[in-house]
């Protein structure tokens, strides 16, 4: 029987890790943390599971799982984010496929719980991710937006379950995301030379809303819809305002 590392990445995430490692019991044959010296109870937490415990100077996301990846003793690599749970349906599949002999990568979807409720509409589900695979196939790229960048010709086979994403307790948690990421957006942005258009900041958020909450059926989730695909229209244009005021005060 082949054997899993799952690979998780943390800061200060006393609220969700325990979670996700009981979600590993019985799946994992190894489990190893690369942590950005948290201040909370995170170390502690996660002392109580048998893990391989690593700290290190934060190197962003894609570096930072690739490290883990590398510090595994098995190929097969599971990786999960903190605030990410497998759902019983989820384990019972890979675990079929680990007693059958892994082939290739696996995917899944992710059902995400936003403030207490669970999302399927919006585009935030099936959100299918691609969270098990080979290490000698593929890697993590990419600073933003990570994924992985499989090898031409890998197959990757959908399982059945979900993986439960805990993203946002409360509100405030998600604009303070959505401030970070559309810096880090409009940074991107600014060095591939995009352009921040009076059109692009006007009718780009407009856009955002009607097909997150309209076309995406994001309606459905209720007032839970509306305010993530509210959020989801300030996010745009905060990326394309952040943008036009780095052309503002620097050179691309």
């Amino acid at each position: 029987m082949d054997k899993i590392s799952a690979v998780i990445i943390t800061f200060n995430e006393q609220k969700n890790i325990a979670r996700c490692l009981e979600s590993l019991r019985g799946v994992a044959d190894e489990i190893i943390i690369i942590d950005s010296f948290s201040s909370d109870r995170t170390r502690d937490i996660c002392e109580g599971f048998k893990v391989n415990f690593v700290e290190q100077k934060w190197k962003g996301y894609s570096e930072s799982k690739n490290t883990g990846n590398a510090l595994a003793s098995n190929d097969y690599i599971l990786s999960l984010d903190a605030d990410e749970a497998l759902s019983d349906e989820l384990r019972n599949s890979i675990l079929k496929e680990k007693e059958a002999g892994l082939k290739g990568a696996y995917s899944f979807s992710r059902l995400s719980n936003y403030c207490g409720k669970w999302i399927r509409h919006g585009g935030w589900y099936p959100d299918v991710k691609m969270r098990l695979w080979n290490r000698n196939d593929g890697r993590w790229e990419g600073q933003i937006h990570e994924t992985v960048v499989l090898k031409p010709g890998v197959r990757v086979k959908r399982l059945k379950g979900d993986l439960y994403h805990y993203s946002y307790y409360f509100i405030r948690e998600h604009l303070k995301q959505v401030n970070k990421y559309s810096c880090l957006i409009a940074e991107e942005m600014f060095r591939k030379g995009r352009k921040s258009t009076l059109f692009k900041r006007v009718f780009s958020p407009f856009a955002e809303f009607i097909a997150a909450y309209f076309l995406k059926l994001g309606f459905l989730d209720g007032f839970t819809g509306f305010t993530i695909a509210v959020i989801s229209s300030f996010s745009t244009f905060l990326k394309y305002a952040k943008l036009k005021e780095k052309y503002q005060t620097e050179k691309p």
